[in-house]
């Protein structure tokens, strides 16, 4: 039976292989009609959605592109430290009836005078996992990390002109010791650009201690993971956003009052939140991140970080409402990876080309208008009509 198996493993793995070296081996046009062949399907809807050269494609075996249906919401009226002055927001999106609830929470914010958004740069993280040879070892290194951040930075910094060194945060687990590095890369979302310089980094404590490195990205990063860690220490952009909008406002545009919104706040975001053991108090920032991130070329696994984070609400006197939001991990940029595709670009100049702050500010602003929006709803009871109407 034992000999059956390896048989059958073998048989498996060799037909495998042979797939993969066929489809690498082909260009693209090949490549479809091959799986069109083998599969007994039809692409043509696949072939025709790819708007970038076959050259400027950063991905293995292409064969075309999917298209996400696009949206834009807006203009929203946004006062803010990297970004100010009336922006639409693009949305790429296969959800109904969720660019016309961001658009709504736009129109609330800024018919109330606008959105004050901040940002700050908090930098891309890289964590690798050392193991020594004992605790002593372990205290050792940590001894050693301290001691020579300079040969560190340097290391790091040696890699690339955009890179500069900000920090790092040591912990250690018996025989195992985590580094969290902390970058900046310019406009860059810099994940390679980080994994790069920790990779030198790595090279110099192997070489100068008895440790040694197990994983580059030792799960201490954290990267594309929900973490405590990153709402705590923040990733990438830290951003904030906050508006009072008006009572007739809230009753023209919302259809609804401060103190209904405030009651559906605290009973989701607040109390749900936390007998669910959220990391993020919030109604659907996942939502706008995730429609604003495909829509502009970012990595849409950091949607992950980007959906951690706290709506705050609070009823003023005369009936006006305070609401913020805080997005403790942002992940952008402007340049490199999918901000160079043609859909991207076109829907970037759709925002105003901000760079990678005021594109976090924007996003800050469009998490706002969505969760405002959306509370809103809840709070007379209108979210399944709204779906059953648009989202169908």
């Amino acid at each position: 039976m034992d000999v059956l198996k390896h048989s059958l493993k073998r048989d498996f793995l060799s037909a495998s292989d042979q797939y993969c070296m066929t489809l690498r081996s082909l260009n693209p046009v090949s490549r479809r009609e091959y799986l069109c062949t083998e599969l007994g399907v039809s692409l043509p809807a696949i072939e025709r959605a790819l708007a970038d050269t076959e050259d400027s494609v950063r991905i293995e075996n292409l064969v075309g592109a999917v298209s996400i249906p696009l949206g834009v919401a807006g203009p929203v009226q946004i006062h803010g430290e990297s970004v100010s002055g009336k922006r639409f927001v693009p949305l790429a999106t296969t959800e109904g009836a969720l660019v016309a609830s961001v658009n709504r929470g736009c129109k609330a914010i800024t018919d109330s005078g606008g959105v004050f958004t901040a940002s700050d740069d908090t930098g891309m993280t890289r964590g690798p996992v050392f193991v020594t040879a004992s605790l002593a070892d372990s205290r050792k290194l940590e001894a050693w990390l301290a001691r020579n951040e300079n040969l560190i930075r340097e290391a790091a910094e040696s890699t690339s002109a955009h890179l500069s060194y900000v920090s790092m945060q040591v912990r250690a687990l018996a025989r195992s010791v985590y580094v969290r590095f902390v970058f900046r890369t310019g406009q860059a979302m810099g994940m390679n650009m980080v994994t790069l310089a920790t990779q030198k980094i790595v090279e110099l404590v192997e070489d100068k201690t008895n440790a040694r490195c197990v994983a580059v990205a030792g799960n201490y990063d954290i990267d594309k993971k929900p973490a405590w860690l990153n709402v705590i220490e923040n990733r990438g952009k830290r951003v904030r956003a906050e508006a009072v909008i008006h009572s007739t406002v809230i009753s023209s545009v919302l259809k609804t009052s401060a103190s209904a919104i405030n009651e559906t706040w605290v009973e989701k975001c607040v109390q749900g939140s936390y007998l669910a053991g959220s990391l993020g108090f919030n109604c659907q920032f996942a939502n706008i991140v995730a429609a604003v991130f495909a829509a502009t070329g970012q990595d849409l696994a950091h949607v992950v970080e980007g959906s951690a984070g706290i709506t705050t609400v609070q009823v003023l006197e005369g009936g006006d409402l305070y609401c913020a939001v805080y997005l403790p991990a942002v992940l952008t940029a402007t340049v490199g990876g999918g901000t160079k595709y043609k859909t991207q670009q076109e829907a970037h100049a759709i925002l105003g080309n901000p760079d990678a702050s005021g594109l976090a500010e924007i996003i800050g602003a469009a998490v706002l208008a969505g969760e405002l929006s959306l509370l809103a709803s809840l709070s007379v009871h209108t979210l399944a009509r709204s779906h059953r109407e648009l989202g169908r």
